[in-house]
């Protein structure tokens, strides 16, 4: 008689939910540090702007970087789960996105709330294409090719 082992999907494996627990709880702490050390300048929300468009940067450079370097197994999974789905997914914040969009539409400032969107999305786009350049760079560089 042949056994066959049943393989849970990851979002089910201990292992996995703890890495990205784990990488989440210094995500969420990084924001929260960078969120305090940087100004909010006429309480415009440049802190939220600031880490989501660096983590749409690193994200975007991480996941290149991975892909490039193989199949999502062993440590590129580990690394992808605790950084990118773990830290940057805690680090950034698309709620407070929205709630500074709102507010800044409630505060009678629709001109500053749509300048928020527009760069936050459009930032966003740009810095997520600026990780992945990076990170293509990054591999091409580090394979001893030098275009």
């Amino acid at each position: 008689m042949t056994t066959i082992k049943e393989h849970n999907p990851l979002h089910l494996q201990g292992k996995f939910i703890a890495l990205v627990a784990a990488g989440g709880v210094f995500g969420a702490l990084a924001r929260y540090g960078l969120g305090l050390a940087i100004p909010a300048p006429g309480a415009w929300p440049l802190p939220t702007l600031v880490i989501n468009l660096s983590g749409a940067l690193a994200l975007g450079a991480l996941l290149e970087g991975l892909s490039r370097r193989g199949p999502d197994v062993g440590n590129r999974r580990v690394l992808r789960l605790a950084l990118g789905t773990g830290f940057l997914g805690a680090y950034t914040t698309y709620s407070t996105f929205a709630l500074d969009a709102v507010h800044l539409f409630s505060a009678g400032a629709a001109t500053a709330a749509a300048g928020y969107l527009a760069a936050s999305l459009l930032g966003g786009a740009a810095a997520t294409t600026a990780g992945i350049w990076i990170g293509a760079w990054h591999h091409r560089r580090a394979r001893g090719h030098r275009t």
